[in-house]
């Protein structure tokens, strides 16, 4: 089978690579046992300073880096570039503060001496999407490598370019291979299941988690899933509307809205939601779509056409099931894969655009009678990803998020985002386990209880 990357701002194909054959694959999986053993042999500290060479790796090649992923998803260059400093700084957070994470927890008990050890679990299988392509495998892998895993990935098809950079940039970092690519979709559920597999970690849609806990629980294997998203933003009636309507704007469009923590469904307290509604016109209208190389443009074409399709019949339905076409809504006739920012307002709780997560420039707006209705709109989802509230009252806002708000990050007048320091990750369909702080290199160790007497 052979995988065909398209340049979705051109519609012009960029390359076919060749899917691996099932003789190279089980030369790929008896490799990564060797690497793994050769692996488990490096100190944290030599652990360290290979993530530490990545972070030098990514910074110096940041042009070239960011270019592939504008070429292979559209991301506009200047996002681009901010995804690979994004996975420096994570790097570079993991090796000052990877140590620690590492070190025994001794625990006083009745014996001579008892504590908790970390030690890697062995080979992560990760599959990984198209829409982050660097963020989402750093996120995991650079963690995973701190735990002294060895990674293994399975990443986008139409982002394969980027996945045997991210190859290159990683055994460019370390005396010993750390990464390995699989580029065939067609055997993961044979590769989940084979003895030489640790774990399993996806990124991706409910639908392909579940597929992939299924067989993971199957054959015993940990697993880790950060799947989709309808992150809710309330906004109630004293709010700061000016600064909740330009931060709903970028939120929502960051990545040509293509992002499972963007501001999926806005819920406005019916005392403002005029005034919200005009303000939040006015920042998206002021918002460009076009040539993801023009940086003068905000946001790029969508990543493939059938998911600009998809996202296009979300729109209809979510119309014709009585939503308020405020702004954008239509295909442009244009070569690209390109959708323009959207505004769809007065949306009942059983519109589609509502109930399912909507990965586009689509901004979904539903008016709530006090702030008791809108919390309950917010979580009136099968989604647990994230969430925010805008209200002048901090104490208000941080008893919302910390408290009545579902999901795995809530936050308070901001958008909801990933930060290397903190946990991600949510519940319910969104998915289960966690990345990114203390917690992430933790998901893929065997925490071990040893006690001397």
């Amino acid at each position: 089978m052979r995988l065909l990357s398209i340049n979705p701002a051109t519609e012009i194909p960029i390359h076919e690579y060749q899917s691996h054959s099932h003789n190279e694959i089980e030369d790929i999986l008896s490799h990564a046992v060797q690497y793994q053993a050769q692996l488990a042999l490096l100190t944290p500290i030599e652990r360290v300073q290979c993530i530490k060479n990545i972070a030098d790796i990514l910074i110096s090649g940041i042009d070239k880096y960011a270019e592939m992923i504008t070429l292979e998803m559209g991301k506009n260059i200047r996002e681009s570039r901010k995804e690979i400093e994004k996975c420096a700084l994570l790097c570079n957070y993991y090796a000052d503060n990877g140590l620690q994470m590492l070190e025994n927890q001794i625990i006083e008990t009745e014996a001579y001496k008892s504590y908790v050890a970390f030690r890697p679990l062995g080979i992560i299988l990760a599959i990984m999407p198209w829409n982050f392509p660097f963020w989402q495998v750093f996120r995991f892998g650079i963690p995973a490598l701190l735990a002294g895993n060895f990674i293994l990935l399975k990443h986008a098809s139409n982002t394969a370019g980027c996945s045997f950079l991210i190859e290159e940039i990683f055994n460019s970092g370390g005396q010993k291979k750390l990464y390995s690519i699989l580029t065939d979709n067609d055997t993961i559920a044979k590769i989940i299941s084979d003895k030489r597999i640790s774990a399993v970690t996806l990124t991706g849609s409910t639908e392909a988690g579940k597929a992939v806990a299924q067989i993971s629980g199957k054959y015993l294997k940990k697993c880790v899933l950060e799947l989709g998203g309808s992150d809710p933003y309330i906004i109630l009636e004293d709010a700061d509307i000016s600064k909740a309507a330009k931060i709903c704007t970028d939120s929502r469009l960051l990545n040509a809205g293509q992002s499972c923590i963007s501001a999926k469904r806005l819920i406005v307290d019916s005392k403002v939601y005029n005034q919200f509604v005009e303000a939040f016109l006015s920042e998206m209208s002021a918002k460009s779509y076009g040539d993801p190389n023009d940086e003068t443009k905000d946001i790029g074409p969508q990543a493939r056409e059938d998911l600009r399709n998809k996202l296009h019949k979300q729109v209809q339905r979510g119309l014709i099931e009585g939503g308020t076409q405020l702004l954008g809504c239509k295909i442009p006739v244009m070569t690209g894969f390109y959708y323009p920012p959207s505004i769809v307002a007065d949306v009942s709780t059983d519109n589609p655009l509502f109930v399912e997560e909507v990965f586009g420039p689509v901004a979904v707006i539903t008016k709530a009678n006090n702030e008791n209705e809108a919390i309950e709109f917010a979580n009136k989802t099968d989604f647990g990803l994230g969430g925010a509230v805008f209200t002048k009252d901090i104490e208000k806002g941080e008893h919302i998020a910390a408290n009545l708000i579902n999901a795995g990050t809530c936050v308070v007048n901001d958008m909801v985002k990933s930060d290397p320091r903190l946990p991600f990750g949510g519940i319910k369909d969104s998915g289960f386990g966690r990345e990114l702080g203390c917690f992430g290199p933790r998901e893929f160790m065997n925490i071990k209880t040893v006690v001397i007497q």
